[in-house]
């Protein structure tokens, strides 16, 4: 069992995909706090914001495949096409989502001004997507940070 976790630990790949996620939730919060002037506590799981968690993990995942297997292995190729399916998902249909979402919230508030009677009390997630430039950056946090990790940081 103690190998089993040292060698979780010491994987390059999860490492980088995993830490950028964690990296890119605790800068979506940092900058949702600087925008809004509250501190909210979903943001550091949620998903949608700046930059996208997504698309960093699976940016790292791939870039640190990349440097541990050569660009040219099998798993380097599925994995950039798993990253490409994902950050298209978030900026298509969890996005289209999203607005969705927002437009029906707007729909509740304006039924429940005129009295009538809702069986949903819970608001719906709008911060489900992401805008092209959120996955943009989440893309580059995570090739940076993969790079980082593997080349510099594992070193140490």
């Amino acid at each position: 069992m103690i190998q089993f976790l040292s060698d979780l630990v010491h994987n390059e790949v999860l490492m980088s995909a995993a830490l950028s996620w964690i990296l890119a939730q605790i800068i979506k919060t940092i900058i949702h706090l600087s925008m809004t002037k509250k501190f909210v506590p979903e943001r550091l799981i949620g998903p949608g914001g700046m930059p996208s968690c997504h698309s960093a993990a699976v940016c790292a995942m791939v870039t640190a495949l990349a440097l541990n297997e050569g660009p040219g292995s099998y798993l380097v190729a599925v994995a950039g096409l798993l990253a490409i399916v994902v950050m298209y998902d978030a900026t298509g249909v969890r996005r289209e989502t999203g607005n969705q979402a927002k437009v029906l919230n707007e729909f509740i508030e304006m039924f429940k001004k005129n009295g009538s009677e809702l069986s949903n009390d819970e608001k719906l997630k709008e911060f489900v997507g992401h805008t092209p430039l959120q996955v943009f950056c989440g893309a580059l946090l995570g090739i940076g940070f993969a790079f980082l990790y593997c080349l510099v940081l594992v070193k140490l």
